[in-house]
């Protein structure tokens, strides 16, 4: 990729003169949203992924839709599913009653992921920023450019190189799977639909799969409704037991499930199971890496203004 897609321009501190309390202002908001409801974490976290692979990190993902144009915040990978607009407005409402127009809602989603990781699994990371809107969303780049949790192992690792991210690194953002909660829907082609004689997905564990059966019954309709913990061991818990669940059988998604199907991936799992602070480093590292991906600096875009949600 050229210097411009993976992160030219941005700076840890760069509102150091003109909104110095910025990182704060947005991290008290999203502290008090998560003291409410620890849910906001995985929301948020997952918000920044989803708005940093279609269009780059430039709050793409904040935009409505208008009479015509259908923007992402309403395409299938994450509609009624990306929670927590509601708490990035009001971080940026916060940062306008002190630094009008001047940090860019893009930076708002990102200082909003790390401090959900701060919250929920104590990793703290500086945060390079800088990052100027967009002001183009279109559902079907969200479409196009989000994997699925059906995807299996290579796909994965093919979405993840488009946006410059290894093989390894997919592995330690999918630790974010960790925190969390997934409607029925995502994961019933694993408990009835399978291609085996039960129907059952067998590299899921028995006891696992008869719990998930039993949340999301086969002709329930009232189902639809029902979420599930994504992490059965620490479900509120941003932590490497969600690698250790894997290696039981307990990964939710056929996505997870693909992490074990491929030697190279495998490893990674291993590793970041047996060492929780090898993968929070790890995590870190790629979540700053992840924020830089086609991010729009300079004159790019607009910086400061409220983006409509």
């Amino acid at each position: 990729m050229p210097a411009a897609a993976i992160g030219a321009g941005l700076s840890v501190g760069y509102y150091e003169f003109t909104c110095p309390s910025a990182e704060q202002v947005v991290y008290e908001t999203i502290a008090a949203a998560y003291a409410n409801n620890p849910g906001i974490a995985p929301g948020l976290i997952r918000m920044f992924f989803h708005d940093c692979f279609v269009r780059g990190c430039d709050a793409s993902v904040l935009l409505d839709s208008t009479p015509g144009n259908e923007a992402e915040k309403d395409a299938l990978p994450n509609n009624p599913s990306l929670h927590g607009f509601d708490v990035i407005d009001a971080a940026k409402s916060a940062l306008e009653a002190v630094c009008p127009e001047t940090v860019s809602c893009a930076d708002v989603v990102a200082f909003a992921a790390r401090d959900s990781a701060t919250l929920s699994g104590d990793i703290y990371f500086e945060v390079p920023a800088g990052r100027r809107d967009g002001l183009v969303s279109l559902a079907a780049e969200a479409l196009a450019n989000l994997p699925s949790p059906l995807s299996n192992a290579s796909t994965l690792v093919e979405a993840f190189a488009k946006k410059n991210l290894t093989a390894a690194e997919m592995v330690t953002l999918s630790g974010a799977h960790s925190i969390g909660v997934s409607h029925c829907g995502p994961f019933r082609n694993r408990i009835y639909n399978f291609s085996s004689p039960t129907g059952v997905d067998p590299s899921l564990n028995p006891a696992y799969a008869a719990r998930l059966q039993r949340e999301c019954p086969f002709n329930d309709a009232s189902s639809g409704n029902t979420t599930v913990v994504l992490d059965t061991l620490t479900p509120v818990v941003l932590d490497n037991l969600y690698y250790v669940g894997l290696k039981l059988g307990l990964g939710l998604f056929t996505s997870d499930a693909a992490l074990l199907t491929d030697g190279r991936l495998r490893e990674q799992v291993g590793q970041n199971a047996l060492f929780g602070e090898l993968w929070a480093y790890r995590f870190a590292r790629a979540m700053v890496k992840m924020g830089k991906i086609e991010v729009k600096t300079g004159t790019e875009g607009r910086s400061g203004r409220t983006v409509t949600l």
